[in-house]
């Protein structure tokens, strides 16, 4: 880092993106990308929308606003488009937490998280998921903070219900609970339904995965109107061109493409289920997933090595650091094909260590 860089920042451990190396041809499965390519429609209506990148995109997004409220069942008030999750997530922790309102979330979830609080100068507590992986919603009681929940969680896959979430929001009146839906597509039960009782909500969701749109970076946040007025106050302050046109048009196009996406999802669900089972005919221990990934470990092989050696045979998945997760391997549902692959080169490397 150079001198001039402010103090406040110094200290900074930035998130690390899944990595998208360009030195050869991999079966790439270490990002949770969709494996289909995007909706005609939105291909066809971002192709159309090139022609006017002469002009500044709408600030409002209202026709994709719209769409989303049609879709969701909500107003478009109570609608923003962010560009990518990511920058909805922002927002939240710019809008609702300081060192009055700290942050909380599991010790085991989304990076971004603690990157989120740490940018943004805001204290957090993590709160260890249970000896299974799983939350226990007791822990996320009267906590006096700003809760931020992944369902499913990331890297685990795993899910809590409306109902839990509910009892969640019952039970912190007066604090803002951001559930990131992320993955809830794949399986899980979304809780947008819930902005209608409890004004504390705050829903985020993606383009990235259910919706083969990752490289257009498009999210959306939906909450009551109070609460999409907040976030938008933050937005305007900082980009209020946020989403570009291409993208609007994209977004509005996959939206007019339900079907698509509900066949991709359901395909990526059935392979999900296939490759579980032939995971733990292998010996793999697999948590319960109901995301476009798996997360795996396999007691004869170390998540480290085992990494490599597929990396070196052209397959990327996803290991991670922390102590209590170093052993497992999340792996994101590709095609059949991919993942076929994938577990040939598993077999070799259990071979090899006979």
């Amino acid at each position: 880092m150079s001198r001039f860089l402010s103090a406040k920042y110094k200290k900074l451990v930035p998130y690390t993106p899944g990595e998208q190396p360009k030195d050869m041809q991999y079966v790439k499965l270490n990002t949770n990308e969709s494996p289909f390519p995007p909706s005609k429609k939105a291909q066809e209506m971002a192709a159309e929308t090139a022609k006017k990148l002469q002009l500044y995109s709408d600030p409002e997004c209202k026709i994709l606003r719209d769409k989303l409220a049609e879709t969701f069942g909500v107003k478009p008030t109570q609608v923003i488009a962010t560009n990518g999750s990511d920058e909805i997530l922002n927002f939240a922790f710019m809008a609702y937490c300081d060192e009055n309102t700290p942050a909380a979330f599991a010790d085991i979830t989304y990076g971004f998280y603690p990157v989120f609080a740490d940018v943004n100068n805001v204290p957090y507590e993590l709160i260890p998921l249970k000896e299974d992986f799983s939350i226990n919603i007791t822990d996320y009681f009267n906590l006096g903070k700003t809760i931020f929940i992944a369902n499913p969680n990331a890297p685990t896959g795993m899910a809590l219900s409306k109902n839990q979430i509910a009892e969640i929001l019952k039970n912190n009146p007066d604090n803002i609970v951001v559930i990131d839906e992320a993955y809830v597509d794949f399986g899980a039960e979304s809780c947008v339904d819930l902005v209608k009782e409890f004004d504390n909500l705050l829903v985020t969701q993606t383009f990235s995965k259910s919706r083969s749109m990752a490289g257009a970076r498009l999210g959306f946040g939906i909450a009551s109107e109070a609460v999409i007025s907040d976030l938008n106050t933050i937005r305007y302050s900082t980009n209020p061109y946020n989403v570009n046109s291409m993208t609007l048009a994209a977004g509005y196009g996959v939206l007019c493409d339900e079907e698509y996406t509900k066949a991709n999802c359901k395909k990526i669900a059935e392979n999900r289920e296939w490759f579980v089972s032939e995971l733990k005919e292998l010996g793999y221990e697999v948590l319960p997933s109901l995301a476009n990934f798996v997360f795996a470990k396999n007691e004869r092989l170390g998540g480290r090595e085992t990494y490599l050696k597929l990396k070196e045979k052209g397959i990327l998945v996803r290991q991670f650091e922390k102590e209590r997760i170093s052993q497992y391997l999340r792996i994101t549902i590709g095609t059949k094909e991919q993942l076929k692959t994938l577990l040939s080169a598993l077999k070799e490397i259990l071979e090899e260590t006979k």
